[in-house]
């Protein structure tokens, strides 16, 4: 078991200086991301080392089960696909253009409609794809109107990564970690809805007590122009993605599982752009796009840290990690482990992990600490970089921009905001699971 330790803290250590020191690495004209190069390496030397073996790992893989790594990453990418299409067609630039609308060059007004944009916006689609696409608008605006994008940014960034934990489809960890467990999407809302609640109000206050000053200073700006789209194919994807969502909360009474639901989603949306484009007699531009801008880099990452896990179990370290943890306090002790260790390596990684550890826990305790983690993985994106891969592209795409944010940054306004967010988080839980 010591060496199987060691060679796991030799895998973190090295995925957490990936991840701050060389997150990218350029080969000609090609840009490479080394955060799933170094988990996949990782997973190489467990199976080099005898930690793990092929067949533990095949049987896991085929295995008709909930946490079956490759179900859970159709249903990710599957969702984010319908999210980045309507990325592709303008849809959140044209909310964020008429949130600007409508605040009428007051910096305060424009604060609460994007943290409130943005919160309804991650809560139906996702963290990632909202933190993309948001990030470069806001920028652009900030630079255009002369503020400090500071106090956007980080409500942008903060309103994704807490509101993300509302539904089941929010962020991958959430994924991960209900279907191991067998939680379906209603179940999962009924519970996660007043955490999120709690959490997203006193975020958002910390959020406004930081930077109320900066606030109050007055702004004169114009919304962005977006250029047209085409409005079929706008409403198309709207459609798709609303009424998979739909029979996501309904498919745990059916027997129906999300991932053949996001793919059936996904299939839908390709067959009908794909008319769509015959009888345009134009390419489906959107639609290749979409496809060129999906996170594949997730797909060896989560499969070489699904291996990681499987030799950890193979060696009794969940089962020694869980009964450290004990039955007592469970909210409180998977809440703050799941929140600190997603900055230490990373919170899929940490998920992945941590439902290994709640599969060898007492059942009394195990549906508490599901939501406990849950709740760690989500908040702990933004206490420092590290916490997410979010954080990685987000941190990337300002210094882009020309904007200075450096991990002291990033950690200050962890503490002052992340900090309560899960404190709220954790006792709402509390309350829902009396």
């Amino acid at each position: 078991m010591f060496y199987t330790l060691l060679l796991l803290g030799t895998v973190c250590a090295a995925l957490i200086a990936s991840i701050l020191l060389f997150p990218k690495l350029t080969l000609g004209k090609f840009t490479v991301s080394t955060f799933w190069i170094v988990a996949l390496l990782g997973a190489l030397l467990f199976f080099l080392t005898g930690q793990t073996s092929f067949a533990a790992v095949g049987k896991a893989l085929v295995s008709n089960t909930a946490v079956n790594p490759l179900k859970i990453l159709v249903l990710f990418l599957a969702m984010t696909a319908l999210s980045v299409f309507l990325d592709e067609l303008g849809f959140f630039r044209r909310l964020a253009a008429a949130a600007v609308r409508l605040a009428h060059h007051g910096q305060k007004k424009l604060f609460f409609l994007l943290y409130t944009l943005v919160s309804v916006l991650t809560v139906f689609t996702s963290n990632d794809i909202i933190i993309l696409s948001f990030t470069p608008f806001v920028c652009y605006f900030a630079k255009h109107a002369k503020i400090d994008p500071i106090p956007y940014l980080a409500a942008e960034f903060v309103a994704a990564n807490t509101w993300s934990m509302a539904l089941i489809i929010g962020n991958p960890t959430n994924i991960y970690l209900a279907t191991s467990y067998g939680i379906g999407f209603a179940e999962y809302l009924e519970v996660a809805i007043v955490p999120t609640l709690f959490a997203g109000a006193v975020a958002l206050g910390a959020l406004f007590l930081l930077f109320r000053k900066k606030l109050a200073v007055p702004m004169c700006a114009d919304a962005e122009e977006v250029p047209p789209c085409d409005k079929f194919l706008l409403c198309f994807g709207l459609a798709i993605l609303a009424v998979c969502t739909l029979f996501m909360a309904i498919g745990s009474y059916l027997g129906i599982e999300m991932w053949l639901v996001s793919l059936a989603a996904l299939g839908v949306l390709i067959a009908g752009v794909l008319i769509h484009a015959l009888c345009k007699k134009r390419r489906p531009r959107e639609l290749l796009a979409s496809a060129r801008r999906l996170p594949y880099s997730l797909i060896p990452f989560v499969l070489s840290m699904f291996v990681i896990v499987v030799g950890l179990g193979e060696h009794g370290v969940t089962t020694q990690l869980a009964s450290l943890f004990g039955e007592g306090m469970p909210i409180v002790k998977y809440g703050v482990a799941s929140f600190f260790t997603a900055n230490l390596i990373n919170n899929i990684p940490m998920s992945e992990l941590f439902a290994s550890i709640i599969a060898a826990a007492p059942a009394a305790i195990a549906e508490k600490a599901m939501f406990a983690t849950v709740i760690g993985s989500n908040l702990g994106a933004f206490f420092t970089p590290i916490g997410a891969l979010a954080g990685v592209m987000w941190s990337n795409i300002l210094q882009k921009n020309g904007l200075k944010f450096g991990y002291a940054d990033f950690l200050w306004i962890g503490v002052f905001v992340a900090l309560p967010a899960l404190a709220a988080a954790l006792f709402g839980l509390f309350l829902m699971t009396l």
